[in-house]
């Protein structure tokens, strides 16, 4: 009996880990590069009424990268994917994917909106230059609370790259952008 409750539990284990990673990746490869397109506005209203101070990130920004809609998902194992669009200017100039694998005490499926703004030109070019950039080794995202009421304030947050995660939704707990890899979209 103990044996077959053994490879219950593998097998539903399996078939979680599979999930995890499946999901994700599936999500992301969806989207059309219009349906991206149109998401990345919302993703910026949402940023710019949940957290004050972010609007004038935005603005102040060489380049800002979107992504909506992002899910996350697994048991253990965790799998996250999304796609994505770099505003420069205001104006979309490249897509991009997102993609990262967690190991740990997790499970669960969210989604969320991540936005990064490169506040100066170099961390942009880096960015822009790389082929497979990973959050973390690349480049350090700062990720901004937006759980704060706080605004805010450029002054005391003048690291090059600001990242921030809104408009979760699911049960997933723990935020991070390290290790997330991001690579330019296939036309």
């Amino acid at each position: 009996m103990t044996t077959l409750t053994s490879r219950l539990r593998l097998g539903f284990a399996t078939s979680l880990l599979a999930l995890a990673v499946t999901v994700p990746v599936q999500s992301a490869s969806a989207a059309t590069k219009a349906e991206v397109d149109s998401k990345v506005g919302f993703a910026l209203e949402r940023l710019h009424k949940e957290v004050p101070g972010s609007l004038e990130v935005t603005k102040k920004a060489n380049g800002v990268l979107v992504f909506p809609g992002v899910i996350k998902a697994g048991f253990v194992i965790a799998g996250e994917g999304g796609q994505g669009a770099l505003l420069v200017g205001g104006k979309i100039v490249a897509h991009y994917d997102i993609m990262s694998a967690s190991i740990g005490l997790q499970g669960g499926a969210e989604k969320k909106d991540i936005i990064m703004a490169f506040m100066d030109a170099a961390s942009l070019k880096k960015f822009q230059d790389s082929n497979g950039w990973k959050a973390g080794a690349d480049g350090s995202v700062t990720l901004i609370n937006t759980g704060a009421a706080a605004k805010v304030d450029l002054t005391k947050n003048n690291q090059p790259i600001l990242g921030f995660v809104v408009g979760q939704s699911g049960l997933m707990a723990g935020i991070s952008l390290d290790g997330s890899k991001i690579t330019k979209a296939k036309d």
